[in-house]
């Protein structure tokens, strides 16, 4: 029965609250409840047929009770990782499979694909080219133009590649998880390239700028706990402007004309020089040589000399007789010779001499068969 029908409420008679007060009568007046719920009931009853009454009512409420319960079942996919909310707060993470929470809308469930390797290209955008009818890059230069520590301007697009490592930070640490990844990108990169000269850039510091780049943006989205592992950079182009990129590629290739100089003046100094090395120790090597034998060879005429004097000591005219003919031997044994008889009368003291050794010396030398056979 309701308040109305008592004639002021449950406590007592005329219009008063349970505090004592009247009613307030400055502002709207609230619903009333029990009104609201016999009319949702008269409603009920119309659409139940008529032989069902309350049990009918009681069955359809259970079923929809059910229903509600049911609701609660969910499936997280392999890729995904469940987040489940109980009045927009965190409660857990469910791992893949069929999983169930409260119904709708005690908790809710948030399926963040944590395996999935996202992208975002910072630099260059894909573009439709409605006259080719294809996709294509464009350049955005308010994003890749940097300033390198040499004070000069580099053009850099890169793209970054990062998976989602704790659900619930991701969901709820930061706003827009996407914008910030890609703020955070293009400070890190402007900072590295910041610290580096234009020409290792351009030429052979490219894994260096990337591993930089990486190292430094986990530690920026760590320190704001935003549940991203950054898991590559990669170095799209980097060229100078294209103001300039002329001029850039004649004095590229200036310095590859200079390095090429350079190589072949240090191939032919790791030629000539180990050469002259080789000539200077093979000289040392023959002075030192020379050396060494020619105070040998002193020492052993010195040695000579000394055993011919002992000998000279012991018997002088022997010895100087020995000496004199080993002396005429040496002298004369190689030249023609002419003996002369002093005491010959005639002749006016020559005496003739048959020349044995002429014809030997004439003779040529014999062939191999002549000479088997004249041995034989």
């Amino acid at each position: 029965m309701s308040w109305k029908n008592q004639g002021g409420g449950p406590w007592g008679n005329g219009p008063r609250g349970p505090w004592g007060q009247g009613p307030n009568n400055s502002g709207p007046t609230p619903p009333d409840i029990e009104d609201i719920i016999r009319r949702s009931q008269d409603r009920l009853r119309h659409m139940l047929p008529g032989s069902m009454g309350t049990k009918g009512a009681i069955l359809l409420v259970a079923l929809v009770v059910a229903g509600w319960l049911l609701s609660g079942f969910y499936r997280v996919e392999p890729d995904e990782q469940g987040v489940v909310l109980r009045f927009g707060r965190f409660v857990q993470l469910t791992q893949p499979g069929l999983n169930y929470h409260l119904p709708y809308p005690i908790e809710t469930v948030l399926t963040p694909k944590v395996t999935r390797v996202n992208r975002i290209d910072i630099g260059m955008r894909l573009a439709e080219d409605t006259r080719r009818n294809a996709t294509v890059l464009r350049d955005v230069p308010e994003e890749s133009l940097m300033l390198t520590g040499d004070e000069n301007i580099v053009d850099v697009d890169f793209a970054v590649f990062w998976v989602i490592n704790n659900a619930e930070q991701y969901l709820f640490n930061v706003q827009n998880p996407e914008s910030t990844i890609k703020a955070v990108a293009e400070s890190a990169m402007r900072e590295v390239v910041g610290r580096n000269n234009i020409q290792p850039i351009l030429t052979g510091a490219r894994q260096n700028i990337e591993t930089g780049v990486q190292d430094l943006m986990q530690r920026v989205l760590d320190s704001y706990s935003a549940g991203v592992k950054i898991t590559q950079v990669q170095l799209q182009k980097v060229d100078p402007p294209a103001q300039v990129i002329d001029a850039f590629r004649d004095v590229q290739a200036a310095r590859a004309d200079a390095e090429r100089a350079q190589n072949e003046a240090q191939t032919y100094a790791n030629r000539v020089v180990p050469e002259a090395r080789g000539e200077a120790a093979r000289i040392e090597n023959g002075a030192q040589a020379y050396r060494e034998r020619t105070v040998v060879e002193a020492r052993g005429q010195a040695e000579r000399f000394l055993k011919i004097y002992d000998e000279y000591v012991k018997a002088k005219d022997v010895t100087r007789e020995r000496m004199y003919l080993e002396t005429m031997e040496r002298v004369l044994g190689g030249t023609d010779k002419v003996i002369v008889d002093q005491n010959a009368s005639r002749s006016g003291g020559v005496v003739p001499v048959l020349p044995l050794n002429e014809p030997a010396r004439r003779a040529p030398a014999p062939t191999g068969p002549q000479t088997q056979g004249a041995a034989r």
